[in-house]
């Protein structure tokens, strides 16, 4: 793969930009059949928390046709001690490149005791703290709805590891920008946004909703322009302070660029690998021949280009 590609988070460099999202991958076991995963920038674990969980009731997908999907999953996965164990050593074996470990969490408490352990992990490259959480200690609200909320908890994981720290923001909010400043300002080396919308499905026959827990996380192809124009609004805002990994919708090789002309280094590819599993390597074979036809020699280069 030519160096053209090749991208950095900070002191992380990746050999291209796209990285599957944490919770369309697992931890790479299935897509490994299917492809070679170093082609890959980096790879983003499933979510994981401190205890095991199995997640929310069924029925928990709901279509949305050509324009995504909606999941209540509620953060399934085997618990961060199963996947130090058993998850992260067969991922470091079928993977090479840097690994981004996704972290959730209810309290302060759990957020730190899962980084905490991940410290220690010398593959982890980057760690990915979701604070699209609900706070169980303040009355179920999401740590990242507010910047207060987002804020503690950043300080509080910048305190049990050396790794970089990225904020996965949540866009279910007022002002974005101000959230993203205060994790910033709090100890974040970076900012991943944005996960999913806060979305909705009714089924007229049977009358009622399609999802057992009612709402659900809006993914796919109809929250692309919101993502970009959160990610633009940050990268603006916060003037290239810290890098942004751009995800939501993200499909094509040509929204990999126009992500990263929002202010992205590099992006994240969720709902496109559970409709077509080659996704992501169909995209990074794609980008040569995209950049010839722009005009673009590195695509580092292009980060940002419109911020004013």
């Amino acid at each position: 793969m030519s160096d053209r590609l090749s991208v950095s988070l900070g002191s992380v460099r990746l050999k291209n930009p796209v990285i599957p999202a944490s919770g369309t991958f697992g931890f790479g076991e299935e897509m490994a059949a299917l492809y070679d995963l170093n082609c890959l920038g980096a790879i983003s674990f499933k979510g994981t928390t401190r205890e095991a969980r199995y997640g929310n009731p069924l029925p928990r997908i709901a279509e949305c046709g050509n324009y995504g999907m909606i999941n209540a999953v509620g953060l399934q996965n085997p618990g961060i001690d199963e996947v130090i164990e058993k998850q992260l050593p067969m991922l470091e074996r079928l993977y090479s490149g840097p690994i981004i470990a996704n972290v959730s969490g209810f309290s302060v408490d759990d957020y730190c005791y899962v980084c905490g352990k991940l410290d220690a992990k010398e593959r982890v490259s980057i760690i990915e703290v979701n604070i699209s959480c609900p706070n169980v200690h303040n009355g179920g609200m999401a740590f990242g709805t507010t910047p207060e909320a987002a804020a503690e908890v950043t300080r509080a994981v910048r305190k049990v590891t050396n790794k970089p720290i990225y904020i996965k923001l949540s866009p279910n909010v007022t002002d974005i920008v101000s959230i993203a400043r205060a994790c910033v300002d709090a100890g974040a080396d970076g900012l991943c946004l944005i996960n999913t919308v806060l979305g909705m499905r009714i089924d007229i026959r049977r009358r009622r909703p399609v999802i057992a827990n009612r709402y659900g996380g809006y993914s796919g192809r109809g929250i692309f322009p919101i993502a970009l124009r959160m990610v633009n609004q940050v990268a603006v805002a916060l003037n290239r302070q810290v890098p942004i990994i751009g995800c939501g919708g993200i499909e094509t090789a040509e929204d990999v660029v126009e992500m990263m002309m929002a202010g992205a280094s590099a992006v994240e590819v969720g709902a496109a690998n559970l409709h077509n599993p080659m996704a992501c390597p169909e995209i990074i074979d794609r980008l040569p021949a995209l950049l010839d036809e722009l005009k673009i020699q590195q695509i580092q280069d292009i980060t940002g280009c419109c911020l004013s």
